[in-house]
């Protein structure tokens, strides 16, 4: 594995927040050029924290194009092979998951690794959106164990409005803050066993109660910290549209007083959301 190349010259100084964005190898994506856009905007989501104690890792595979990216961004370039069962109904479920799992936590591991001095890390799906009070929320208190996003959006593909959700740690991977010794991370990666890859980093669901059964739990964020996209044509959870999910299912509409609800966890992204969830991606 080479992971001494960079694409930029930022380099990888002490930071409070180290940002690690896995993607996957490039015979993996139906479309690198919508993957490359999709990337471009959560860089700039990333980038666009209000407080600037923070920077940013791409793991990615050797060959691979990348967008133009933010300042305090490094790219960590990893040889893996492409992962075979990569989509979901390529073969039984539980394999499938289990290789998505080891593939997402190897280049997560490269990332860390690349990081050596920073005190807490987040990882970020590369095509989600953060929420820019993230860094800010961490220096003010730092010390704790980390925390996970408990209230998020749903945000349709390149939509006009987020949904609300609770649980969002539950859904999607880009959800969880968490203090860096609290990994045990190894001193190479070829000294990490497969299973303690897939649990701690190739997985978001299992970590919280892992760290709660070392006395050391992680908090909710206090504020709706991150948009998870869907019904995007990258997808690999294949998550369906908003409008589906959440207003036209059959039981719904025997459900008014649910769908109400659903109504109501609506926000239609205007100039404040879009102060917060989305940057301006550079050049």
């Amino acid at each position: 594995m080479d992971t001494a190349a960079q694409d930029t010259a930022s380099p990888l100084s002490r930071a409070l927040v180290t940002f690690v964005v896995p993607v996957r190898h490039q015979d993996n994506a139906r479309d690198w050029g919508a993957l490359k856009s999709r990337l471009r905007q959560t860089l700039a989501s990333i980038a666009n924290q209000t407080n600037p104690d923070w920077h940013c890792v791409i793991v990615c595979n050797t060959g691979a194009d990348l967008p133009p990216l933010p300042d305090r961004t490094a790219v960590v370039r990893v040889s893996y092979p492409p992962n075979d069962l990569h989509d979901l109904g390529q073969g039984p479920r539980d394999a499938a998951l289990d290789a998505f799992r080891l593939d997402k936590g190897r280049r997560v591991l490269a990332g860390m690794l690349a990081a050596p001095d920073c005190r807490y890390f987040m990882v970020v799906d590369d095509d989600d959106l953060l929420s820019n009070r993230i860094v800010a929320h961490v220096a003010r208190n730092n010390g704790q164990s980390g925390w996970f996003v408990d209230t998020g959006f749903l945000w349709n593909d390149n939509g006009r409005t987020f949904f609300r959700v609770n649980q969002f740690d539950r859904i999607c991977g880009t959800s969880l803050i968490v203090r860096r010794d609290l990994y045990a991370l190894p001193a190479q990666a070829q000294e990490a066993e497969d299973g303690w890859i897939m649990s701690m980093l190739g997985s978001h669901v299992r970590i919280r109660d892992i760290l709660a059964a070392r006395d050391a739990p992680l908090a909710p964020l206090p504020f709706a910290g991150a948009a998870y996209r869907v019904a995007s044509a990258g997808s690999h959870s294949r998550q369906p549209g908003i409008l589906r999910l959440k207003f036209l299912d059959p039981g719904l509409l025997r459900r008014p007083r649910r769908l109400l609800g659903n109504l109501l966890r609506l926000r239609w992204i205007g100039p404040r959301l879009r102060a917060e969830f989305f940057g301006r991606p550079p050049a």
